[in-house]
């Protein structure tokens, strides 16, 4: 049993087809079918039940990727600790963002950072909440910054500021007059919001339970989807809708902004936190540190909240 052998296996399980698991581990697919069957022979068991069209680990297998996944993080952490007695700040820091934070932190943070760290090389990533979720468990990102609640055995979450949602609208909108805006306002109102996936647009189902209701349910209203909030600032300012943003993203200077307006929205939901999170057993304290220290120095919350 090597770990190369548990990399195939876990790579499989987390793809289900041994294309995509071959190409993840960057091998031919006949090589990892062939390691994987090896690996089955001398376990005596079967791992996965393969069928013309889907790979599903058993019940068994199930038992013993979940083990091989923490035996890879334990591994995982011998390199680290090496590097860490070599200096902390000195090898390469993964980290990763949610689409709805990373374009409004990472211009703040990542020179801050370089003040603190200038030999430490940085790899960022920008995704959906559930991938960073698993790149996070498998190792293959240090540190991600995500929308709380989020909870994860051994894992380690540190919150860095709170955020308030506003509705941003033309000026000449009829609720442009308003000093707030409600959820209930917002109902008979064409509504941008983000597709699938995003953790902010549930966020703003939670704040404005009225939107959930489909597309064609009442005719008065209608939610379009967009692929980024700077997508549905352009469309707003092109007079298709509302949306509703969080406070880091109301940058309104490339969109015209003498045509364009935010008003709080007030709802008991209508905020949201933002966290770092981190491996309990991730060695490199000092690095996680001057995350930390540097999102403090940026002051975020402060603007935000100006």
């Amino acid at each position: 049993m090597t770990l190369t052998e548990l990399r195939y296996i876990v790579a499989l399980q987390q793809t289900q087809h041994f294309g995509k698991a071959a190409t993840k581990c960057f091998v031919s697919q006949p090589t990892l079918s062939i390691a994987i069957k090896k690996l089955e022979d001398e376990l005596n068991v079967s791992l996965f039940e393969r069928s013309r069209n889907k790979v599903r680990a058993t019940p068994l297998g199930e038992k013993i990727i979940l083990q091989a996944q923490s035996v890879l993080d334990q591994a995982s952490i011998i390199n680290d600790i090496a590097d860490q007695g070599k200096d902390p700040l000195a090898s390469t820091l993964s980290i990763g963002a949610i689409f709805t934070v990373g374009p409004y932190l990472f211009p703040h943070f990542v020179p801050k950072l370089k003040q603190y760290a200038p030999d430490m090389p940085l790899y960022i990533e920008e995704n959906y909440t559930a991938v960073l979720r698993e790149k996070l468990r498998s190792c293959e990102l240090d540190a991600i910054f995500i929308a709380r609640p989020f909870n994860e055995p051994d894992v380690v979450c540190q919150n860095l500021y709170e955020e308030n949602f506003v509705v941003l609208l033309n000026k000449n909108h009829r609720l442009a007059n308003n000093k707030t805006i409600t959820p209930k306002q917002l109902e008979k109102e064409q509504v941008l919001l983000l597709g699938e996936g995003h953790c902010f647009r549930d966020q703003i189902l939670e704040a404005c339970p009225g939107l959930k209701r489909s597309n064609g349910s009442d005719p008065l209203q209608s939610v379009v989807e967009g692929s980024s909030l700077e997508t549905l600032k352009y469309m707003v300012a092109s007079g298709l809708g509302v949306t509703i943003l969080p406070a880091s993203a109301a940058q309104l200077t490339q969109y015209g902004s003498d045509s364009l307006v935010t008003r709080p929205l007030l709802s008991t939901a209508s905020k949201r936190t933002i966290a770092l999170a981190w491996r309990a057993s991730f060695p490199r304290h000092q690095a996680i540190d001057t995350l930390s220290k540097a999102i403090r120095e940026c002051r975020l919350g402060d603007a935000i909240a100006s």
